[in-house]
């Protein structure tokens, strides 16, 4: 569903992520491990056709992203670490314009409800301004918009940050769910617990290389965080 293909992205001199080899088959959740600047949102932005890469190529469903940059996107959803929406509309208005925009009609309040209560999003805030939303609350919004396009594949930068712990487990949780029902999802993300919890495969990422690779059935917490630091130190 999601594969890279020699994937490298300079930007001048700097070379910013270096011939990504990568996979992701559908029900997979692949979790990028990575200090800032490893070359994990720069991935992610080139399976978005965000950015143009310098050499190799990203496909979604079997399609070249730059080839087929409308195609690819319906495919997919994507949830940053900063949701941006409308502040003057509320979770719900939010959550039934990008839908629609999406091709999404079809749902109901009643469903587009549901969405957001499986997102976490309390029954109260649903109704209220997202002027009004914490940050947590946002990526709760963007997630059920996620959910709703009912996207083949997911890519994820930190989508867990700004929320509490047990957000973060109901996260986890849906993202279970949603690889149960065969969507591909690449993560990225700092947390080491979440990734070991939630992937099904970890990828360890320095200075734009993808150092070390494996499933999260043959590691424990204590020998990822090892592992991890020990390619942070290199």
């Amino acid at each position: 569903m999601l594969e890279a293909k020699g994937l490298t992205k300079f930007y001048g001199s700097f070379k910013a992520l270096d011939s990504l080899n990568l996979s992701i088959e559908p029900g997979q959740v692949f979790c990028l491990l990575g200090a800032n600047g490893a070359g994990k949102t720069t991935t992610i932005n080139l399976f978005l056709n965000f950015i143009e890469a310098s050499s190799g190529e990203a496909r979604i469903h079997g399609l070249q992203v730059t080839q087929h940059p409308l195609e690819t996107k319906k495919h997919v959803a994507y949830i940053p670490e900063q949701v941006m929406l409308y502040r003057n509309l509320t979770g719900l208005e939010n959550l039934e314009f990008f839908t629609a925009l999406a091709g999404h009609e079809e749902y109901s309040q009643d469903q587009l409800r549901e969405f957001l209560t499986e997102a976490g999003l309390s029954a109260e805030a649903i109704d209220r301004r997202v002027s009004a939303y914490s940050k947590g609350m946002r990526q709760k919004v963007g997630i059920a918009i996620a959910v709703a396009k009912q996207a083949k594949a997911l890519l994820l930068d930190e989508p867990t940050s700004g929320l509490d712990p047990k957000a973060s487990t109901e996260f986890s949780e849906l993202l279970k769910r949603l690889s149960g029902e065969g969507v591909a999802v690449l993560m990225a993300t700092h947390d080491l617990f979440r990734a070991k919890e939630t992937g099904t495969h970890v990828g360890i990422m320095n200075h734009g290389r993808l150092v070390a690779r494996l499933t999260t059935e043959e590691i424990g917490h204590a020998d990822l965080e090892r592992l991890y630091l020990d390619h942070m130190r290199g």
